[in-house]
């Protein structure tokens, strides 16, 4: 099983764990989070960060998801990443987090795709198309 670890400004990691947890029915294993504070120095925070990808990694990976791409977060996870081990996608949303947490018994590679496709597909224009769309699809 891959591990997944959410970086992000404060709380958003926890609450999306949270969110998570209520949709599939319980807490998911090998997912935790790292919150960034508005006071916290990135530097401090990285041997933290590097200690929770060791812990997550069972022999198939670590994805790290993070909020805004460019920010403190995604700097930090910068420095954990490890090519085909430990892999990064940014813009994290619950349902990236759900399309990862439900595909993560694959190939790194595979997972990082399934949560960027998540991460897309979870974003919709409400319009009374896409409404009458999604009710005739059974939804």
């Amino acid at each position: 099983m891959i591990g997944i670890l959410i970086v992000a400004h404060g709380t958003l990691g926890e609450s999306l764990i949270h969110c998570a947890s209520h949709v599939m029915g319980g807490r998911p294993p090998k997912l935790q989070q790292l919150g960034i504070g508005m006071h916290d120095d990135p530097v401090d925070l990285l041997p933290l960060g590097l200690q929770m990808v060791r812990d997550l990694d069972e022999g198939q990976g670590v994805l790290v998801l993070s909020d805004i791409y460019g920010a403190t977060p995604c700097n930090v996870v910068g420095k954990l990443l490890t090519p085909g081990r430990v892999e990064g996608v940014a813009g994290v949303n619950l349902p990236m987090l759900v399309r990862a947490l439900t595909y993560r018994n694959g190939s790194i590679t595979t997972l990082v795709e399934k949560a960027l496709s998540g991460g897309r597909e979870g974003v919709v224009h409400f319009t009374e198309e896409a409404c009458k769309h999604h009710d005739q699809a059974g939804n």
